[in-house]
Protein backbone atom coordinates (compact mmCIF):
# COMPACT_ATOMS: atom_id res chain seq x y z
CA UNK A 1 0.00 0.00 0.00
CA UNK A 2 2.97 2.49 0.77
CA UNK A 3 4.63 1.73 -2.86
CA UNK A 4 0.89 2.01 -4.08
CA UNK A 5 1.01 5.79 -2.24
CA UNK A 6 4.52 6.81 -3.23
CA UNK A 7 3.87 5.84 -6.56
CA UNK A 8 0.37 6.36 -8.07
CA UNK A 9 -0.81 8.77 -5.56
CA UNK A 10 2.13 11.13 -5.51
CA UNK A 11 0.25 14.56 -5.50
CA UNK A 12 2.73 16.15 -7.68
CA UNK A 13 1.40 13.84 -10.43
CA UNK A 14 -2.26 14.81 -9.73
CA UNK A 15 -2.08 17.93 -8.68
CA UNK A 16 -0.52 21.61 -9.28
CA UNK A 17 2.58 22.35 -7.67
CA UNK A 18 1.87 24.39 -3.85
CA UNK A 19 -1.06 22.06 -3.39
CA UNK A 20 -1.44 18.85 -1.53
CA UNK A 21 -3.71 15.97 -0.80
CA UNK A 22 -4.65 17.52 2.42
CA UNK A 23 -5.47 20.94 1.33
CA UNK A 24 -8.54 19.33 -1.00
CA UNK A 25 -9.45 17.13 2.03
CA UNK A 26 -10.44 20.67 4.14
CA UNK A 27 -12.20 21.96 0.75
CA UNK A 28 -15.85 21.42 1.44
CA UNK A 29 -17.43 18.93 -1.50
CA UNK A 30 -14.22 18.70 -3.19
CA UNK A 31 -13.64 15.21 -4.67
CA UNK A 32 -11.93 12.21 -3.55
CA UNK A 33 -10.85 9.11 -5.47
CA UNK A 34 -12.45 6.81 -3.75
CA UNK A 35 -15.78 8.44 -4.76
CA UNK A 36 -15.11 6.38 -8.16
CA UNK A 37 -15.84 2.83 -6.57
CA UNK A 38 -19.39 3.52 -6.90
CA UNK A 39 -19.11 3.40 -10.79
CA UNK A 40 -18.39 -0.47 -10.67
CA UNK A 41 -21.80 -1.21 -9.31
CA UNK A 42 -23.48 1.46 -11.40
CA UNK A 43 -22.33 -0.70 -14.30
CA UNK A 44 -23.19 -4.07 -13.44
CA UNK A 45 -26.74 -1.91 -13.00
CA UNK A 46 -26.30 -0.55 -16.43
CA UNK A 47 -25.83 -4.08 -18.11
CA UNK A 48 -28.55 -5.04 -16.08
CA UNK A 49 -30.72 -2.70 -17.04
CA UNK A 50 -30.07 -3.15 -20.77
CA UNK A 51 -31.36 -6.69 -20.40
CA UNK A 52 -34.72 -4.95 -19.35
CA UNK A 53 -34.47 -2.75 -21.22
CA UNK A 54 -34.29 -4.56 -24.94
CA UNK A 55 -36.87 -6.71 -23.77
CA UNK A 56 -39.46 -4.79 -22.71
CA UNK A 57 -38.98 -2.09 -24.46
CA UNK A 58 -36.45 -2.30 -27.73
CA UNK A 59 -37.91 -5.47 -29.39
CA UNK A 60 -41.21 -4.76 -29.43
CA UNK A 61 -40.16 -0.89 -30.79
CA UNK A 62 -38.42 -3.13 -33.15
CA UNK A 63 -41.20 -4.95 -34.19
CA UNK A 64 -43.54 -1.96 -33.87
CA UNK A 65 -41.30 0.46 -36.48
CA UNK A 66 -41.03 -2.85 -38.80
CA UNK A 67 -37.46 -4.04 -38.20
CA UNK A 68 -37.13 -7.43 -40.06
CA UNK A 69 -34.15 -10.08 -39.49
CA UNK A 70 -32.84 -11.66 -42.70
CA UNK A 71 -33.67 -15.62 -43.35
CA UNK A 72 -30.29 -17.05 -43.57
CA UNK A 73 -29.39 -20.27 -45.19
CA UNK A 74 -28.76 -23.36 -43.03
CA UNK A 75 -25.60 -25.25 -43.59
CA UNK A 76 -25.50 -29.19 -43.69
CA UNK A 77 -24.08 -31.33 -41.14
CA UNK A 78 -20.72 -31.51 -41.25
CA UNK A 79 -19.12 -31.95 -37.69
CA UNK A 80 -15.54 -31.50 -38.93
CA UNK A 81 -16.20 -28.59 -40.38
CA UNK A 82 -18.02 -27.74 -37.22
CA UNK A 83 -15.11 -28.39 -35.00
CA UNK A 84 -12.31 -26.23 -37.16
CA UNK A 85 -14.81 -23.68 -37.30
CA UNK A 86 -15.35 -23.63 -33.43
CA UNK A 87 -11.92 -24.63 -32.18
CA UNK A 88 -9.43 -22.97 -35.03
CA UNK A 89 -10.66 -20.57 -37.62
CA UNK A 90 -13.75 -19.02 -38.63
CA UNK A 91 -12.27 -18.56 -42.06
CA UNK A 92 -9.89 -21.35 -43.36
CA UNK A 93 -6.91 -20.34 -45.12
CA UNK A 94 -6.35 -22.13 -48.94
CA UNK A 95 -3.74 -24.56 -47.23
CA UNK A 96 -6.78 -25.70 -44.89
CA UNK A 97 -9.36 -26.23 -47.52
CA UNK A 98 -7.67 -29.82 -48.66
CA UNK A 99 -7.56 -31.17 -44.95
CA UNK A 100 -11.07 -30.15 -44.86
CA UNK A 101 -12.20 -31.79 -48.02
CA UNK A 102 -10.66 -35.28 -46.70
CA UNK A 103 -12.30 -34.81 -43.25
CA UNK A 104 -16.05 -34.40 -44.88
CA UNK A 105 -17.77 -35.73 -48.04
CA UNK A 106 -17.94 -32.23 -49.55
CA UNK A 107 -15.91 -30.79 -52.40
CA UNK A 108 -13.62 -27.55 -52.18
CA UNK A 109 -16.20 -25.53 -53.36
CA UNK A 110 -19.21 -26.87 -51.14
CA UNK A 111 -16.80 -26.07 -48.03
CA UNK A 112 -15.94 -22.67 -48.73
CA UNK A 113 -19.72 -22.47 -48.99
CA UNK A 114 -20.34 -23.96 -45.79
CA UNK A 115 -17.99 -22.03 -44.08
CA UNK A 116 -19.60 -18.95 -45.48
CA UNK A 117 -22.79 -19.76 -44.61
CA UNK A 118 -22.11 -20.67 -41.02
CA UNK A 119 -20.10 -17.09 -40.83
CA UNK A 120 -23.57 -15.52 -41.67
CA UNK A 121 -25.74 -17.31 -39.12
CA UNK A 122 -23.57 -15.96 -36.59
CA UNK A 123 -24.08 -12.73 -37.53
CA UNK A 124 -25.78 -10.16 -35.29
CA UNK A 125 -29.64 -9.67 -36.57
CA UNK A 126 -31.30 -6.44 -37.80
CA UNK A 127 -33.09 -6.58 -34.22
CA UNK A 128 -30.10 -7.15 -32.00
CA UNK A 129 -28.48 -4.26 -33.87
CA UNK A 130 -31.73 -2.09 -33.80
CA UNK A 131 -32.01 -2.85 -29.69
CA UNK A 132 -28.01 -2.01 -29.22
CA UNK A 133 -28.88 0.86 -30.82
CA UNK A 134 -31.60 1.97 -29.08
CA UNK A 135 -30.20 1.37 -25.65
CA UNK A 136 -27.13 3.72 -26.60
CA UNK A 137 -30.11 6.78 -28.05
CA UNK A 138 -32.04 6.51 -24.82
CA UNK A 139 -28.98 6.87 -22.52
CA UNK A 140 -27.32 9.79 -24.76
CA UNK A 141 -30.19 11.37 -24.59
CA UNK A 142 -30.98 11.49 -20.64
CA UNK A 143 -27.59 12.12 -20.15
CA UNK A 144 -27.62 14.86 -22.86
CA UNK A 145 -30.70 16.50 -21.20
CA UNK A 146 -29.32 16.10 -17.34
CA UNK A 147 -25.61 17.51 -18.67
CA UNK A 148 -27.14 20.23 -20.57
CA UNK A 149 -29.32 21.33 -17.85
CA UNK A 150 -26.62 20.83 -15.19
CA UNK A 151 -24.24 23.53 -16.78
CA UNK A 152 -26.47 26.09 -18.96
CA UNK A 153 -27.12 27.74 -15.95
CA UNK A 154 -23.03 27.97 -14.46
CA UNK A 155 -20.62 30.43 -15.98
CA UNK A 156 -17.78 28.09 -17.18
CA UNK A 157 -20.78 26.74 -19.73
CA UNK A 158 -20.21 30.42 -21.84
CA UNK A 159 -16.90 31.25 -20.81
CA UNK A 160 -14.46 28.29 -20.37
CA UNK A 161 -11.54 30.38 -18.21
CA UNK A 162 -14.36 30.04 -15.56
CA UNK A 163 -13.60 26.46 -15.31
CA UNK A 164 -10.07 27.56 -13.61
CA UNK A 165 -11.28 29.84 -11.26
CA UNK A 166 -9.98 28.61 -7.79
CA UNK A 167 -8.65 25.32 -9.29
CA UNK A 168 -8.07 22.70 -8.12
CA UNK A 169 -9.89 23.64 -4.66
CA UNK A 170 -13.62 23.76 -6.00
CA UNK A 171 -16.98 22.34 -4.95
CA UNK A 172 -18.50 19.88 -6.78
CA UNK A 173 -22.11 19.78 -6.81
CA UNK A 174 -24.20 17.08 -6.51
CA UNK A 175 -25.62 17.14 -9.98
CA UNK A 176 -22.16 17.30 -11.29
CA UNK A 177 -21.39 14.57 -9.11
CA UNK A 178 -24.14 12.01 -10.14
CA UNK A 179 -23.99 13.27 -14.02
CA UNK A 180 -19.83 12.27 -13.82
CA UNK A 181 -20.42 8.68 -11.90
CA UNK A 182 -23.50 7.72 -14.35
CA UNK A 183 -21.42 8.76 -17.45
CA UNK A 184 -18.30 6.82 -16.06
CA UNK A 185 -20.52 3.59 -15.41
CA UNK A 186 -21.99 3.68 -18.45
CA UNK A 187 -18.91 3.65 -19.87
CA UNK A 188 -17.51 0.97 -17.93
CA UNK A 189 -20.44 -0.86 -19.28
CA UNK A 190 -19.78 -0.27 -22.98
CA UNK A 191 -16.10 -1.90 -22.19
CA UNK A 192 -17.31 -4.97 -20.57
CA UNK A 193 -20.05 -5.58 -22.74
CA UNK A 194 -17.56 -4.88 -26.31
CA UNK A 195 -16.79 -9.00 -26.72
CA UNK A 196 -20.96 -9.45 -27.07
CA UNK A 197 -22.18 -6.32 -29.06
CA UNK A 198 -21.75 -5.98 -32.68
CA UNK A 199 -18.49 -5.75 -33.91
CA UNK A 200 -17.78 -2.94 -36.38
CA UNK A 201 -14.87 -1.73 -38.35
CA UNK A 202 -13.77 0.58 -36.34
CA UNK A 203 -13.25 -2.15 -33.10
CA UNK A 204 -9.64 -1.54 -31.73
CA UNK A 205 -10.68 2.24 -32.44
CA UNK A 206 -14.00 1.90 -30.08
CA UNK A 207 -11.32 0.22 -27.58
CA UNK A 208 -9.13 3.10 -27.57
CA UNK A 209 -12.37 5.51 -27.40
CA UNK A 210 -13.75 3.60 -24.51
CA UNK A 211 -10.15 2.97 -22.07
CA UNK A 212 -9.39 6.65 -22.78
CA UNK A 213 -12.87 8.15 -22.38
CA UNK A 214 -12.64 6.20 -18.99
CA UNK A 215 -9.13 6.50 -17.75
CA UNK A 216 -9.82 11.17 -18.76
CA UNK A 217 -13.43 10.91 -16.55
CA UNK A 218 -11.22 9.17 -13.42
CA UNK A 219 -8.37 11.40 -13.58
CA UNK A 220 -10.28 14.62 -14.26
CA UNK A 221 -12.35 13.24 -11.07
CA UNK A 222 -9.11 13.00 -9.05
CA UNK A 223 -7.47 15.57 -10.10
CA UNK A 224 -10.82 17.95 -10.06
CA UNK A 225 -10.87 18.59 -13.47
CA UNK A 226 -14.65 17.82 -13.43
CA UNK A 227 -16.01 21.19 -15.40
CA UNK A 228 -13.62 20.73 -18.06
CA UNK A 229 -14.86 17.56 -18.24
CA UNK A 230 -18.54 17.57 -18.01
CA UNK A 231 -18.11 20.27 -20.92
CA UNK A 232 -16.62 16.78 -23.17
CA UNK A 233 -19.42 15.09 -22.41
CA UNK A 234 -22.03 17.00 -23.03
CA UNK A 235 -19.94 17.94 -26.64
CA UNK A 236 -20.11 14.24 -27.01
CA UNK A 237 -23.63 13.09 -26.40
CA UNK A 238 -24.99 15.79 -28.71
CA UNK A 239 -23.57 14.02 -31.55
CA UNK A 240 -24.22 10.82 -30.54
CA UNK A 241 -27.85 11.00 -30.02
CA UNK A 242 -28.47 11.92 -33.70
CA UNK A 243 -26.09 8.60 -34.77
CA UNK A 244 -28.33 6.44 -32.58
CA UNK A 245 -31.17 7.32 -34.01
CA UNK A 246 -30.35 6.85 -37.53
CA UNK A 247 -28.84 3.46 -36.90
CA UNK A 248 -32.45 3.13 -35.16
CA UNK A 249 -34.25 3.75 -38.67
CA UNK A 250 -31.72 2.58 -41.09
CA UNK A 251 -32.28 -1.27 -39.50
CA UNK A 252 -36.22 -0.09 -39.54
CA UNK A 253 -35.78 0.13 -43.00
CA UNK A 254 -36.75 3.97 -43.27
CA UNK A 255 -34.20 5.37 -45.72
CA UNK A 256 -35.27 8.90 -45.88
CA UNK A 257 -35.00 9.14 -42.33
CA UNK A 258 -32.29 8.25 -41.48
CA UNK A 259 -30.47 9.68 -44.58
CA UNK A 260 -32.20 13.18 -43.36
CA UNK A 261 -30.91 12.19 -39.14
CA UNK A 262 -27.58 11.12 -40.80
CA UNK A 263 -27.28 14.36 -42.60
CA UNK A 264 -28.35 16.07 -39.50
CA UNK A 265 -25.98 14.38 -37.14
CA UNK A 266 -22.35 14.56 -39.41
CA UNK A 267 -23.37 18.17 -39.42
CA UNK A 268 -23.45 18.32 -35.46
CA UNK A 269 -20.58 15.65 -35.23
CA UNK A 270 -17.92 18.04 -37.66
CA UNK A 271 -19.48 21.45 -35.92
CA UNK A 272 -18.57 19.67 -31.93
CA UNK A 273 -15.88 17.54 -32.65
CA UNK A 274 -13.91 19.21 -35.13
CA UNK A 275 -14.86 23.18 -34.60
CA UNK A 276 -15.67 23.20 -30.37
CA UNK A 277 -14.08 20.55 -29.07
CA UNK A 278 -10.43 21.56 -30.11
CA UNK A 279 -11.08 25.65 -30.27
CA UNK A 280 -13.01 25.17 -26.55
CA UNK A 281 -12.38 22.38 -24.64
CA UNK A 282 -8.44 21.87 -25.75
CA UNK A 283 -7.54 25.48 -26.00
CA UNK A 284 -8.31 26.10 -22.87
CA UNK A 285 -6.81 23.30 -21.30
CA UNK A 286 -3.62 23.75 -23.04
CA UNK A 287 -4.10 27.77 -22.85
CA UNK A 288 -5.91 29.32 -20.58
CA UNK A 289 -4.84 27.00 -17.82
CA UNK A 290 -1.54 28.29 -17.51
CA UNK A 291 -2.57 31.61 -16.22
CA UNK A 292 -3.90 29.73 -12.95
CA UNK A 293 -0.72 26.97 -11.99
CA UNK A 294 2.20 25.94 -13.64
CA UNK A 295 2.54 22.36 -15.90
CA UNK A 296 2.42 19.62 -14.08
CA UNK A 297 2.39 15.67 -14.36
CA UNK A 298 -1.08 15.79 -14.76
CA UNK A 299 -1.32 18.57 -17.02
CA UNK A 300 0.49 16.95 -19.94
CA UNK A 301 -1.64 13.22 -18.64
CA UNK A 302 -4.97 15.28 -19.27
CA UNK A 303 -4.20 17.14 -22.23
CA UNK A 304 -2.51 14.30 -24.14
CA UNK A 305 -6.04 12.01 -23.34
CA UNK A 306 -7.46 14.77 -25.29
CA UNK A 307 -5.71 14.78 -27.90
CA UNK A 308 -5.93 11.16 -28.52
CA UNK A 309 -10.19 12.04 -28.65
CA UNK A 310 -9.10 14.60 -31.05
CA UNK A 311 -7.35 12.11 -33.14
CA UNK A 312 -10.44 9.90 -33.23
CA UNK A 313 -12.72 12.23 -34.16
CA UNK A 314 -10.29 13.16 -36.91
CA UNK A 315 -10.16 9.54 -37.93
CA UNK A 316 -14.09 9.51 -37.61
CA UNK A 317 -14.43 12.66 -39.60
CA UNK A 318 -12.87 10.57 -42.61
CA UNK A 319 -15.13 8.05 -42.69
CA UNK A 320 -18.12 10.61 -42.44
CA UNK A 321 -17.03 12.59 -45.17
CA UNK A 322 -16.28 9.71 -46.76
CA UNK A 323 -20.51 8.74 -46.68
CA UNK A 324 -21.46 12.25 -47.54
CA UNK A 325 -19.53 12.13 -50.81
CA UNK A 326 -21.38 8.89 -51.39
CA UNK A 327 -24.62 10.60 -50.24
CA UNK A 328 -24.30 13.29 -52.35
CA UNK A 329 -23.00 11.42 -55.73
CA UNK A 330 -24.93 8.58 -55.82
CA UNK A 331 -27.77 9.75 -54.27
CA UNK A 332 -28.29 7.60 -51.15
CA UNK A 333 -25.85 6.21 -48.29
CA UNK A 334 -24.78 3.05 -49.91
CA UNK A 335 -23.56 1.59 -46.56
CA UNK A 336 -21.98 2.53 -43.31
CA UNK A 337 -18.31 3.13 -43.64
CA UNK A 338 -18.20 2.03 -39.97
CA UNK A 339 -19.55 -1.23 -40.87
CA UNK A 340 -21.90 -3.07 -38.19
CA UNK A 341 -19.95 -6.24 -39.14
CA UNK A 342 -16.90 -7.67 -39.25
CA UNK A 343 -14.72 -7.17 -42.33
CA UNK A 344 -15.25 -10.12 -44.46
CA UNK A 345 -19.52 -9.69 -43.66
CA UNK A 346 -20.02 -7.91 -46.79
CA UNK A 347 -18.38 -10.33 -49.41
CA UNK A 348 -20.13 -13.07 -47.18
CA UNK A 349 -23.55 -11.40 -48.15
CA UNK A 350 -22.80 -11.12 -51.29
CA UNK A 351 -22.03 -14.53 -51.83
CA UNK A 352 -25.04 -15.76 -49.32
CA UNK A 353 -26.95 -13.89 -52.14
CA UNK A 354 -25.26 -15.77 -55.10
CA UNK A 355 -25.77 -18.91 -53.37
CA UNK A 356 -29.55 -18.24 -53.16
CA UNK A 357 -29.70 -17.01 -56.77
CA UNK A 358 -28.16 -20.04 -58.00
CA UNK A 359 -30.34 -22.21 -56.06
CA UNK A 360 -33.36 -20.41 -57.58
CA UNK A 361 -31.42 -20.45 -61.21
CA UNK A 362 -31.34 -24.52 -60.16
CA UNK A 363 -35.19 -24.95 -59.54
CA UNK A 364 -35.81 -22.76 -62.61
CA UNK A 365 -33.51 -24.78 -64.89
CA UNK A 366 -34.93 -28.19 -63.04
CA UNK A 367 -38.77 -26.85 -64.16
CA UNK A 368 -37.91 -26.12 -67.40
CA UNK A 369 -36.06 -30.41 -67.76
CA UNK A 370 -38.96 -31.58 -66.31
CA UNK A 371 -41.32 -30.07 -68.23
CA UNK A 372 -39.84 -30.78 -71.11
CA UNK A 373 -39.26 -34.48 -70.16
CA UNK A 374 -42.81 -34.70 -69.56
CA UNK A 375 -43.51 -33.81 -72.71
CA UNK A 376 -40.90 -36.09 -74.59
CA UNK A 377 -42.34 -38.62 -72.52
CA UNK A 378 -45.64 -37.52 -73.38
CA UNK A 379 -45.00 -37.61 -76.98
CA UNK A 380 -43.51 -41.04 -76.93
CA UNK A 381 -46.37 -42.43 -75.79
CA UNK A 382 -48.36 -40.97 -78.15
CA UNK A 383 -45.74 -42.10 -81.01
CA UNK A 384 -46.02 -45.84 -79.32
CA UNK A 385 -49.61 -46.05 -79.72
CA UNK A 386 -49.32 -44.69 -82.98
CA UNK A 387 -47.64 -47.32 -84.31
CA UNK A 388 -49.22 -49.92 -82.21
CA UNK A 389 -52.19 -49.01 -83.76
CA UNK A 390 -50.96 -48.83 -87.27
CA UNK A 391 -48.79 -52.49 -86.70
CA UNK A 392 -52.57 -53.68 -86.12
CA UNK A 393 -54.34 -52.02 -88.71
CA UNK A 394 -51.35 -54.02 -90.83
CA UNK A 395 -52.01 -57.59 -89.03
CA UNK A 396 -55.81 -57.11 -89.97
CA UNK A 397 -56.71 -58.44 -93.27
CA UNK A 398 -58.58 -56.78 -95.78
CA UNK A 399 -62.67 -57.04 -96.27
CA UNK A 400 -64.05 -57.60 -99.18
Amino acid sequence: MELFDKWLWRQEFWLPPGITWKDLEQTEGSPLPRDLLISLPLALGFIGLRKIFERTLAVPLSRLLGVRDKVRLSVVSAPSLEAFYTKHSRQPAQSELSNLVKQSSLNQKQVEIWFRQRRNQDRPSNTKKFCEASWRFVFYLIAFIVGLTSLINTPWFWEQKECWKGFPQQPVMKMHYWYYMLELGFYWSLLLCVSVDVKRKDFKEQIIHHIATITLLGFSYCANYIRIGALVLVVHDSSDILLESAKMFNYAGWRRTCDLLFVVFAVVFLVTRLVVFPSKIIYTTLISSMDVFKPFVGYYFFNALLLVLQFLHIFWAWLILRMIYKFLFLGKLEKDERSDDESEAEEDEEDEEQDKEDQASWRKRKVVVDSKLAMMTSSCVLNNLTNQRVNVSCRTPKTR
